[in-house]
């Protein structure tokens, strides 16, 4: 099952109200920093799961034992949107090795659209602990496509997925293509709309964070 942030009370819902709320996302720079703490909370409570080992530490007065992260995971996004979530992830595992992808709808003229990835930049993912961020995880179809690409070229240790807000279709529709991957969500809305937007949403992130673009 899925981390949902929001299913419990903390500070993570005042930054998911602030980031759905209209006259508050006037604000990009707010914007941005808001998805950026969400990345934050969620590095926090992925830490809980992963390897750690004991360490001998010298301090000024002797040898302390310490659990330190027996590896630095592979921060991954798909730019432009998750690029603040990203940072957030960063701000907390400040090791870690990153990489970055180009992915977007090609949108058809009957409407509907496909996802085309142009651009990848990584490290070496054989054995590694990736977490993959992208802030809206609406149909699935990007995230499952890119990850499954990464799959396909990479023996990966584990995959750990990180969004903001996501629905429920999305949701099902990467349980049902990855599902070795850990879902992190902020929080579930039920709706799509006809463009697969999540319903109620918060917008176009990428556009919120970094202003709007040409139409694909």
């Amino acid at each position: 099952m899925p981390f949902i942030l929001s299913q419990t009370d903390s500070i993570a819902n005042h930054y998911i109200a602030e980031m759905r709320n209209v006259e508050v996302q006037q604000d990009r720079m707010r914007f941005r920093r808001n998805l950026e703490r969400l990345g934050e909370l969620f590095a926090y409570e992925i830490s809980k799961h992963l390897p750690y080992e004991d360490v001998e530490i010298e301090t000024p007065l002797g040898i302390a034992e310490c659990a330190l992260l027996a590896e630095q995971p592979v921060l991954m996004t798909i730019i432009r949107a998750g690029l603040p979530l990203h940072q957030g992830l960063l701000n907390v595992f400040d090791q870690a090795d990153c990489g970055f992808i180009g992915a977007y709808r090609k949108t058809k003229k009957s409407g509907e659209f496909e996802i085309k990835k142009e651009y990848m930049t990584s490290p070496d993912l054989n054995d590694r602990i990736v977490i993959m961020a992208d802030p809206m995880l609406a149909t699935g179809r990007s995230i499952v496509l890119t990850c499954k690409e990464l799959l396909g070229e990479y023996a990966l240790k584990e995959l750990h997925i990180v969004s903001a807000i996501a629905s429920e279709e999305g949701i099902a529709h990467v349980k049902a293509y990855l599902p070795r991957a850990k879902l992190w969500i902020g929080a579930i809305d039920s709706e799509l709309t006809s463009k697969s937007y999540i319903v109620p949403g918060l917008g176009d992130a990428g556009d919120l964070a970094y202003g709007s673009k040409l139409s694909n």
